[in-house]
């Protein structure tokens, strides 16, 4: 079990969590993730870890209400339990020490996006953040991201703050202004992504983007994870979840992600009806 020691609402429908998990802690490292089971009849769902404390033994997790489990996580109070979290999983991201780096976070994204951008400037990197949102009200961790960050740079698509329009409009600004960026992280949306991945492909800039398939075991065992790089089958859990963007299959992984979104919808349409075969 582990204990929620803090929770908070940081945009709509976004939820900000500090858990207990003492063993996850020591060895989380940025880029990686964990799985979730929030009781006996829950299903496992992955998140990425957005930070921890080694010495108090504690992860922070973030998380979009878009699902039966993440409204059920969204209703969990402190001091209330979660029965099981499995991690860290997936690979480190690799951390080098690059003149210039491009850290790019859409949407919830942007909260595995904010361990990246520590870890490069810990490690001596200029970084440069671009964080983007729907509106203003969306935006999160503003603030951690700016103090993470040499340079942050904000995107609504509404104009309501920052720049108008998507972060990779405002990634092919900043590259045709001179950065000459050494490398760009993009987490969000895979049409996000995908974007971003186009937008460096002509500048020929090493792209690396976080996928997040449709999840299970995240172990490598049940395959459901698997996604195209390269023209070879890999497994977002193991190989992942970092790859090079410009090898990624984002046409067929969308595909992937869709497949059960009719089933989705019902589960959460019995859920809110109180039908508890949503579970």
């Amino acid at each position: 079990m582990h204990k929620i020691l803090v929770k908070r609402e940081i945009a709509q429908k976004i939820k900000f969590i500090e858990v207990e998990a003492p063993e996850i802690a020591a060895k989380a490292q940025a880029g990686q993730f964990v799985i979730l089971r929030l009781d006996e009849a829950g299903e496992r769902f992955p998140l990425t870890l957005c930070d921890w404390n080694k010495k108090k033994g504690k992860i922070t997790l973030v998380f979009l209400e878009v699902g039966v489990s993440t409204e059920k996580m969204g209703k969990l109070n402190e001091g209330d339990s979660i029965l099981d979290i499995c991690g860290p999983l997936g690979k480190p991201s690799e951390i080098t020490k690059y003149p210039l780096v491009c850290i790019v976070g859409g949407g919830v994204g942007t909260a595995a996006a904010y361990p990246i951008a520590r870890a490069f400037k810990e490690a001596g990197s200029k970084v440069i953040s671009i964080i983007g949102a729907k509106t203003a009200n969306m935006l999160i961790l503003e603030d951690k991201m700016a103090e993470a960050s040499n340079e942050l740079v904000i995107c609504t698509d509404d104009g309501s703050k920052g720049e108008k329009g998507f972060v990779s409009g405002a990634l092919k600004k900043l590259i045709d202004s001179g950065y000459n960026f050494n490398a760009v992280y993009a987490i969000g949306p895979t049409v996000m992504m995908r974007a971003v991945a186009e937008t460096t492909r002509p500048y020929k800039i090493k792209t690396v983007v976080s996928l997040n398939p449709i999840m299970v075991d995240g172990m490598g065992m049940c395959g459901a994870c698997r996604v195209t790089v390269g023209g070879q089958t890999r497994f977002a859990c193991t190989d992942g979840p970092d790859f090079d963007a410009h090898l990624v299959d984002f046409n067929e992984l969308m595909k992937r992600q869709s497949c059960y979104c009719p089933e989705e919808k019902s589960v959460l349409q019995h859920y809110h009806e109180g039908c508890t075969c949503g579970k």
